[in-house]
């Protein structure tokens, strides 16, 4: 898969419609899982990492900051602080070739929030098989194993949170440091 322009057109012509819904459910998610005991939240510091179009950005609340990273050409602000309160990879992992990519960003932060599809018995029928655009599969096992590695544990995980609109997706918050 090629990350070009051309792909991001289509994607903000494709799916423009859904995105502001799914931004705001992450938003909520993001505010749920982590702030939920403060009355109060502002001057939250996120990085959306492989930030695509812009979307979660865009449509940030008041109360956050965004910082947006992504390999292809779209408008983004970079990496520009040595702390966030949250990295978020939003349908990101399973294009990531290398997980020792990313695991400076992980340094980053003591949360992340991400989204991925979960794979399903017989995969090879299944919407989200999608070769060389989707390099890793996951089930939800393998996936808070994988964070395990990087010394994060799951906080929160849910196949629930953005389905509809879209299925098989499992939205999940980890926080650093072992259960």
């Amino acid at each position: 898969m090629i990350y070009n322009l051309e792909y991001y057109e289509k994607m903000l012509r494709e799916y423009s419609a859904t995105a502001k819904q799914i931004c705001d459910v992450r938003w909520r998610f993001l505010k749920d899982g982590i702030y939920a005991s403060k009355r109060q939240v502002k001057d939250v510091t996120i990085l959306d990492y492989g930030s695509g179009v812009g979307w979660f950005r865009a449509w940030r609340p008041a109360w956050a900051t965004v910082w947006s990273y992504d390999i292809g050409k779209y408008p983004q602000t970079g990496l520009q602080l040595r702390l966030y309160d949250v990295v978020c990879f939003w349908d990101v992992l399973e294009h990531i070739p290398d997980f020792k990519a990313i695991e400076p960003v992980l340094a980053l932060s003591n949360h992340v929030a991400l989204s991925i599809p979960m794979a399903k018995e017989g995969l090879l029928d299944w919407k989200h098989f999608k070769p060389g655009e989707h390099l890793h599969y996951f089930t939800e096992e393998s996936l808070v194993a994988l964070f395990h590695e990087y010394g994060f544990a799951p906080v929160v995980t849910s196949t629930e949170i953005e389905c509809p609109p879209r299925e098989d997706i499992l939205t999940a918050l980890f926080k650093r440091g072992r259960e």
